[in-house]
């Protein structure tokens, strides 16, 4: 295999991306016009059940079971058929990623883009799960996932299962720095209850979608290959945030694959729930 050289000027020629390569340009805005649709509830959620939306149906969920009117719609928007590309999402999100979250209860409605945004937005909206003593211990974490994510994601999970071919440079390089992620919550983990100290916080709902999962063998299916049964820690942890109602409730939304019994593609009502197992399996 010859060593690729790249061009002076890099252009797009060829479709690039794996099991995405039909939807990634690179290019930004709208490919087609179509307005998003519209529940009755005061806050519009826009996403597909991935590890970034489901942080946010995390929340929406644990808000609710705290007693907050936080009712929402959950639209489903189908990444791989190019659902975030129609004119109605690109304003909300002009960057065309799930999720995204219209507030309607506000003079103006409000558009929120980004999971770590959408959370934070909704902790200060509600004065939940962000805590007054220790807030910017909370965002330390909240923001420390949000640039950890596109290690993890991006970069392993693309080489590692959505890649045309294995890059073995590509893996052990993505590989490290996932081991190194898990070693920083390990040790963390080891002196306190929950990522930001000794309360729940929006730091656990972001972290748990992607490095719970992954704890769980629900991300790649690479817990044996990254030796996550040796972060003890991490497990602790990962299996307490799994006893939350709402962390079974809120993966569950906008799941459009697997067991039938344990999708709701789109949610409205808590009755939606009704006939669905909340169980995690």
């Amino acid at each position: 295999m010859t060593e690729y050289q790249p061009p002076k000027v890099w252009k797009h020629t060829a479709p690039s991306g794996g099991e995405f390569a039909s939807i990634n340009h690179p290019t930004a805005g709208s490919r087609f016009e179509k307005e998003l649709p519209k529940g009755k509830h005061p806050l519009q959620l826009y996403s597909l059940g991935t590890p970034n939306g489901v942080k946010i149906t995390i929340m929406l969920e644990e808000l609710l079971a705290a007693g907050y009117s936080a009712e929402y719609d959950a639209h489903l928007i189908d990444i791989l058929k190019g659902g975030q590309f129609s004119s109605g999402f690109v304003e909300v999100n002009p960057n065309s990623k799930i999720p995204a979250l219209v507030d309607t209860s506000t003079k103006a409605p409000t558009r929120v883009f980004e999971s770590g945004s959408i959370l934070l937005y909704l902790a200060e909206k509600y004065n939940a799960f962000i805590s007054v003593k220790n807030r910017y211990e909370v965002l330390n974490w909240l923001f420390w996932q949000v640039g950890s994510g596109a290690y993890l994601g991006g970069g392993f999970g693309h080489f590692y299962n959505y890649a045309p071919h294995k890059n073995e440079y590509a893996i052990n390089r993505f590989s490290m720095e996932v081991k190194r992620q898990l070693d920083v919550l390990d040790r963390r983990l080891k002196e306190n209850d929950y990522v930001a100290g000794d309360e729940y916080s929006i730091a656990d709902i972001a972290i748990w979608p992607w490095y719970g999962a992954l704890m769980k063998n629900k991300l790649y299916n690479a817990a044996e290959f990254l030796d996550v049964a040796s972060y003890q820690n991490l497990m602790r942890w990962t299996d307490q945030v799994l006893e939350r109602k709402a962390v079974l409730r809120g993966r569950l939304v906008n799941r459009s694959w697997g067991e039938e019994d344990q999708q709701i593609k789109e949610r409205h009502n808590a009755s939606d729930f009704d006939g669905i197992n909340i169980e995690f399996r």
